[in-house]
């Protein structure tokens, strides 16, 4: 007697594997997606290859975001410890064998040529959530001391580089996990108090603290000379304040609804700097208006809403810290981007997320964002 099977459909073989994805997380990638793309074609149309480029990139990115989805949080909190450990052996290694740039020692050759702080974004916050999922339920503030060190190891590492920017977004990513952890209001309110006080003191000071010859001991003299700068950039408008004058003068000059797509005067008589990564805000902002700027950012409040949703329905705490430490993550990369470019902030290499162009960059926002899928899948699951 034989027995026929029947073979299951391709459909039905891919169905599991699309299933579970958050649609209204989906909506508010391709929204930015879109935006993205719009953007980086008006400004680096000309620009050799850029818009190409950022399309491949977001293409890799969205691979990476299917397959990390695909992983189950606990596969994830499994390759917590051995991705940190590995994330600061890499930067040991770059600083004692890494290739300098520009006064900076951020890469490593491996083979190929890496940049290990890029692994310490995802990897941070994956071991601080497994630190405070192994301390569940008894706390204490010995626990809390511990994950300070843990964080301050490799954004010291990171600092010394020195790249400033991405100590910023690793230090904020591990801030946000200790805080979901429970981090007590007496330790959290004098820090802030006291960060108000010195950026009022920065501010008042100013006259006396930017003048040539002036030592920062804490800060580098380029660092000195980025916050000085902030503070009054008119006093070297061709020089070092050239970057937050001309991206203020083409957001302003944007108005209401923009100068329209591809119209925007200081963008294409290339009067921004960096206009397809780091000031690529300020060419969106000249051509799409307050109006544009106003979609964008409700775009990103939508990713960031939706993040914290996944995050407050997560099955376990792991899972809860991560998913609310990476959606805050891309809250800081917007913020940062945005304020340097506007003024309110010392220029800092931070890229704007589906934005800027850049390969490295997009990596970490998939590999991010199919955490957070993954993390939504398998609350799914359990409901269903």
């Amino acid at each position: 007697m034989s027995v026929v099977f029947d073979r299951p459909s391709l459909w039905r073989r891919l169905r599991p594997l699309l299933s579970g994805f958050d649609g209204l997380l989906l909506l508010a990638i391709l929204w930015l997606v879109g935006l993205g793309l719009m953007t980086m074609y008006s400004a680096g149309f000309d620009h050799g290859t850029r818009f190409v480029d950022h399309g491949r990139n977001m293409l890799l990115a969205a691979g990476i975001l299917f397959l990390v989805a695909q992983v189950p949080p606990q596969r994830l909190m499994a390759l917590a410890v051995p991705l940190y450990v590995v994330g600061v052996a890499l930067l040991i290694a770059t600083a004692v064998f890494g290739i300098s740039k520009k006064g900076a020692t951020r890469w490593l050759n491996v083979g190929i040529v890496i940049q290990p702080s890029e692994i310490l974004k995802i990897a941070m916050p994956l071991m601080l959530a497994w630190w405070f999922q192994k301390r569940e339920g008894q706390l204490r503030l010995l626990d809390f001391g511990v994950a300070f060190v843990l964080l301050a190891i490799p954004v010291g590492l990171v600092a010394k580089q020195p790249d400033l920017g991405t100590s910023i977004l690793i230090l904020s990513a591990g801030l946000y996990v200790i805080f979901f952890a429970g981090l007590p209001w007496k330790l959290i309110v004098p820090a802030v108090l006291a960060a108000g006080i010195g950026i009022t003191a920065l501010v008042l000071s100013e006259d006396n603290i930017c003048q040539p010859g002036v030592q920062w001991h804490v800060l580098k003299d380029y660092q000195k000379n980025r916050v000085c700068t902030l503070l009054d950039p008119t006093k070297d408008p061709l020089g070092k304040g050239f970057h937050i004058i001309q991206g203020e003068i083409a957001i302003g000059s944007g108005g209401m609804t923009g100068k329209g797509f591809m119209q925007g005067t200081q963008t294409h008589l290339e009067f921004i700097p960096e206009r397809t990564t780091d000031f690529i805000f300020a060419a969106y902002g000249e051509e799409f208006g307050l109006v544009g700027v106003a979609g964008l950012m409700l775009g990103f409040l939508f990713l960031i809403f939706r993040g914290l949703i996944i995050a407050g329905d997560a099955p376990s705490q792991f899972s809860r810290l991560l998913a609310g430490a990476i959606t805050l993550s891309f809250f800081t990369y917007a913020f940062v981007n945005m304020g340097m470019v506007s003024g309110i902030l010392p220029v800092v290499g931070v890229p704007l997320p589906f934005i800027s162009y850049g390969g490295t960059a997009m990596v970490t926002l998939g590999l991010g964002l199919g955490i957070l899928m993954s993390i939504a899948k398998s609350r799914r699951l359990i409901q269903s």
